[in-house]
């Protein structure tokens, strides 16, 4: 009776040389581990990538908008009266306002 070859023993002999050694085996095993099945994976590296770059540029957008609504409130508190007596239709006593639309 013929004993049966491990099976494992024809895949072993299949792999290349380098991987043949059980320390290149495991190291190639755990850097396959590192790179496709943790969580911290390389996929997941590239969309959190994306997102830091993404929320980069929403930040330097939204500083921006906050400098500029800085400045249009300067400017607010210079036309204050300007803008209540066009938004508000608010007039002194003893005059009146006419307010002027352009045609469409």
């Amino acid at each position: 009776m013929a004993l049966t070859s491990n099976p494992w023993q024809s895949i072993h002999k299949r792999l290349p040389k380098p991987l043949q050694n059980r320390y290149y085996l495991a190291g190639f095993i755990f850097l396959m581990i590192l790179l496709f099945i943790d969580k911290h994976d390389v996929w997941t590296q590239i969309k959190l990538r994306r997102a830091l770059l993404r929320l980069e540029n929403d930040r330097l957008f939204y500083q921006q908008k906050i400098k500029e609504a800085k400045e249009e409130a300067e400017d607010f508190d210079l036309t204050r009266e300007n803008y209540a007596r066009e938004h508000y239709f608010m007039r002194n006593a003893n005059e009146d306002v006419f307010i002027l639309q352009p045609a469409k």
